[in-house]
């Protein structure tokens, strides 16, 4: 019998700015416009000439979600030379392309055009759909309404763009909305063919926050959740967990199949109390299952070339460099 393959992708996490309309009730990530403006060019370089010294092979992009909505960011971007964050965005992305390390940009909600922009310097992207229910957590975050999240989810598809999405688990949230929002990600995959993977992510209390008391998700409740997201979704669909956020070790028995991204050089910025494990210790969170190293965007998706052709050269070399690293398995 063939042992169970877990993967990962080896990566940086940049991000360009903390500055977001959103108000989510859980979130310490945002900050307002004088504290987190922008990630610096020579700090996005230096990190990305960092990340390629070791051997990372994706470059995370993040931003808070309409950041020009924020009084005061679009001139503080203006001084900078760029009009708009997604025009920083895209030469930061082409920045990484140089570097020789693939981009997968995160950027909260964008229209149909911006995702089209984008992906001409993407290999991937993604946007957590966290559930289709509406919490009170989301009250006062507009980009977090549902039908805008599942729509922007849909643009993807329809752009053929490999994509990352998920839940989050304990926002206020029943197992109800849980499964409703597995069948929804269900059914736009079975439309398009592009959701490559989903993440299964636990909420984690931040201070400060209006939820910083709210009671945590147990790892039986999550378990059960991928149990669920395992006998919901299409088998090329990946389960993944982030190995950061709760002991994974209890979980790969649960249909796990991917460990996400995790940085040698990054803190992961939006749980920084969390510190991502090494190598070593994925291999030791695996148990019997091989641990394998991935790109951003998934085999299947290369087979089909759903990526831009200025992409190829760079897609060919990581998967050699991967390939080589384990020794040519």
């Amino acid at each position: 019998m063939q042992p169970r393959i877990i993967t990962f992708s080896r990566n940086v996490f940049l991000p360009l700015t903390t500055v977001c309309r959103n108000r989510c009730g859980y979130c310490s990530f945002r900050t307002p416009v004088q504290y987190g403006c922008l990630m610096p060019e020579e700090d996005v370089e230096k990190t990305l000439r960092g990340g390629a010294a070791l051997g990372c092979t994706e470059a995370l992009f993040t931003f808070g979600e309409r950041p020009e909505e924020e009084p005061g960011f679009a001139a503080y971007l203006k001084r900078t030379g760029y009009t708009t964050i997604l025009d920083y965005c895209e030469a930061m992305c082409r920045k990484s392309i140089a570097y020789g390390v693939l981009p997968h940009t995160n950027a909260g909600i964008l229209t149909f055009d911006e995702m089209e922009r984008l992906r001409a310097v993407n290999a991937s992207m993604g946007l957590m759909l966290e559930t289709t229910a509406n919490v009170t957590a989301h009250m006062a975050s507009k980009g977090k309404e549902p039908e805008v999240r599942l729509g922007m989810i849909e643009d993807a598809g329809k752009l053929k763009i490999p994509f990352t999405t998920g839940l989050l688990l304990g926002i206020g949230e029943t197992i109800a909305d849980r499964e409703e929002s597995l069948l929804a990600i269900r059914d736009l995959h079975k439309r398009y063919g592009h959701i490559q993977e989903i993440i299964i992510q636990n909420f984690c209390p931040k201070p400060g926050t209006s939820m910083a008391n709210h009671p945590v998700p147990t790892t039986d409740e999550i378990c059960a959740t991928l149990r669920m997201a395992r006998s919901i979704l299409p088998k090329d669909i990946a389960i993944q967990i982030p190995p950061n956020l709760i002991d994974a070790s209890l979980l790969i028995s649960c249909g796990v199949d991917d460990l996400g991204g995790v940085s040698p050089l990054t803190i992961d910025y939006v749980n920084p109390e969390h510190p991502w494990p090494g190598i070593e210790e994925l291999k030791t969170i695996v148990g019997n299952a091989h641990l394998r190293e991935r790109l951003c965007i998934y085999p299947q998706y290369v087979k089909r070339g759903w990526y831009h052709p200025d992409l190829q050269l760079l897609i060919n070399r990581l998967e050699q460099t991967i390939k080589a690293r384990s020794g040519g398995s």
